[in-house]
């Protein structure tokens, strides 16, 4: 399977602008034979546009969700389209499963081929530490896997990747590949290149990190998009302008490689 993640250039608070961005990024990975593409996370809004969660916050049915399902569809590409800011009672009056209240929540979905959604997560570790994540959104509380071209895909949030727990319980229930879309920012580069590669290590799994390439004031996304194989070995990556990284990824491997090293079973409880 060619697996690509869009390495995108943002702009803060424009969802048009952002969307258009994607959907040619997504068309141009399409024509040069992806089967699965991959965004980051809050792509559409920009991560650091706090002020504008709220305004652009919208249900599942909603605008924005809808044209990243066409977006698939049109292209015939499975698509994990990053994250939005999902408006909870929007989706729960559209007749989406949602969590018990009516907050914000940093949603990435996973839409199949035919543009099907068929996985939410919704992020479960908000980022503190200065940010207002933490303050305007809420924590998700489920996780999913997806079957795609004889991968079990599972999806984590950019912050998550410090919780090595919820990638255990992603590989015990089946998952063979982790997406992960972030927003990362410098100076924390190191961060970035080790943990997704320890939980592909723990989890003799794939991780793929798809991060934005973008400037927020001061702040900006370091990029470094990277593919890992169950051994923890980079298969391929970026630097920090915006971009495609490609690579092929085989099911397969993760049996093997599970096979050759079956740390597993030395686990004690």
């Amino acid at each position: 399977m060619k697996l690509t993640l869009a390495q995108l250039d943002q702009t803060a608070g424009d969802v048009g602008k952002n969307l258009n961005r994607a959907e040619r990024t997504v068309a141009d990975a399409a024509e040069r034979g992806a089967d699965l593409v991959v965004l980051p996370e809050l792509f559409t809004v920009g991560y650091f546009a706090f002020e504008s969660y709220a305004r652009e916050a919208e249900g599942l049915g909603g605008e924005t969700f809808g044209r990243l399902s066409d977006l698939a569809a049109d292209h015939g590409v499975g698509l994990l389209a990053g994250s939005h800011v999902e408006d909870l009672e929007a989706s729960a009056a559209a007749g989406y499963d949602v969590p018990d209240n009516d907050g914000l929540a940093n949603t990435a979905v996973f839409f199949g081929r035919d543009g099907e959604m068929e996985a939410v997560y919704r992020k479960h570790h908000l980022f503190g530490y200065g940010s207002a994540e933490s303050r305007l959104l809420t924590p998700g509380d489920s996780l999913e896997t997806v079957s795609f071209e004889g991968f079990e895909i599972g999806t984590t949030t950019c912050y998550d990747l410090r919780f090595p727990e919820l990638y255990r319980s992603l590989a015990e229930a089946g998952a063979t590949l982790v997406l992960v879309p972030s927003a990362w920012p410098y100076p924390r580069v190191e961060h970035w290149q080790t943990l997704p590669r320890a939980r592909a290590i723990e989890n003799l799994c794939y991780v793929a990190t798809v991060n934005g390439a973008a400037q927020f004031g001061e702040t900006r996304l370091l990029g470094r998009s990277t593919v890992y194989d169950p051994w923890g070995t980079p298969l391929a990556s970026a630097g920090d302008e915006p971009t495609l990284v490609e690579s092929e990824v085989d099911p397969d491997r993760v049996a093997e490689v599970r096979d050759e090293f079956p740390a597993w079973a030395d686990r004690r409880q």
